[in-house]
């Protein structure tokens, strides 16, 4: 049992909807770090890693599938270096936030979760909801900010201001998140 789940959240996309030329500068300022992150979660025995991915309304959509479709999208170099490995958990959420109606809270319940590092895409939307649901779950919230990204970033900043304050987040870099 780890006291520490790692969620990657919604990284698997095909960067082809109206928001993706604002999504993708961001989300490349993030891919490196968010990969030496999810790496060293990885090679930790203490560290649990769990990805969370929208299934965009493909209810027929498997892991693999959600997978397959982010790298024949538009920009396969953001996805490969988060790809999970084989026997990684990894869960379908069909809103913005990883917990809602899905089976999220009860898996970390199971593995002696304590604390939740969120990482992904996009931080003033599914970053920040699923921050309050952990919040309210009685999870520490940990934001890796240079493992997250906005569409907009302005609102990106009042979103990691707000779980900072209101849901009492830990806002760090992703190389000291498990220091």
């Amino acid at each position: 049992m780890s006291e520490t789940a790692v969620l990657v959240i919604d990284m698997f996309n095909a960067y082809r909807h109206p928001d993706a030329e604002h999504l993708i500068p961001h989300v490349e300022a993030i891919v490196d770090p968010l990969a030496t992150l999810v790496a060293e979660a990885r090679r930790r025995d203490d560290v649990d890693l769990i990805y969370v991915n929208d299934n965009y309304g493909d209810f027929t959509a498997d892991n693999s599938g959600i997978v397959a479709a982010a790298l024949d999208g538009d920009r396969p170099d953001l996805v490969r270096p988060v790809v999970p490995h084989d026997g990684c958990r990894m869960l379908t959420k069909v809103r913005h936030s990883a917990f809602y109606a899905t089976p999220l809270s009860y898996l970390l319940t199971q593995l002696g979760t304590r604390q939740v590092v969120l990482t992904g895409q996009v931080t003033e939307q599914c970053i920040l909801y699923s921050a309050l649901d952990a919040y309210v779950r009685h999870f520490e919230v940990v934001v890796a900010r240079d493992c997250v990204a906005p569409i907009d970033e302005e609102l990106g900043d009042a979103a990691l201001l707000m779980m900072e304050r209101n849901m009492r987040a830990k806002l760090l870099h992703g190389a000291d998140c498990f220091t």
